[in-house]
């Protein structure tokens, strides 16, 4: 039974780990236009990186030393802000133009935040349904047990 667990343990890992890049990608996508910040300048665009994290506990440890497959959960490493430049734009009646009249938005593009956002969505279901067969394989483990 402790597989099934482990398994869903997983599982939740990239579920938490998801949620964050649609979160991210949410306020990506809400900022768009966003053209001032409290830390100065438009706002940058925030990306999630993701970092194997093996699991550590008893079994897993005993596990690695006959020599199985050690399982790893995924978690959210850090939030990076996006190093390029915001995209000037040629708008000189705009509080927020500067001396030349250029505009200063934040260098994100629509389509790839819907694509990011699309990506994390299925990955979010692919792991929802991995629990489902985890907790119906465990179910019909428990059938067999009862025959």
């Amino acid at each position: 039974m402790s597989d099934f667990f482990k398994s869903i343990d997983v599982n939740a890992s990239a579920l938490s780990a998801e949620r964050m890049r649609m979160n991210t990608t949410s306020s990506n996508l809400a900022n768009a236009q966003t053209t001032r910040t409290p830390e100065g300048g438009p706002y940058r665009r925030k990306d999630v990186v993701f970092e194997a994290e093996t699991t550590r506990d008893f079994a897993s440890e005993l596990a690695g030393q006959m020599k199985e497959v050690p399982l790893h959960r995924v978690k959210v490493a850090d939030v990076v802000s996006d190093p390029n430049p915001p995209k000037l734009v040629y708008q000189p009646g705009h509080p927020d133009a500067n001396p030349e009249g250029f505009v200063a938005y934040p260098n994100i593009n629509t389509m790839e935040e819907m694509v990011n956002l699309i990506t994390a969505s299925r990955t979010y279901e692919a792991n929802v349904t991995s629990i489902n067969v985890a907790k119906g394989m465990m179910n019909k483990a428990l059938e067999i047990g009862r025959k």
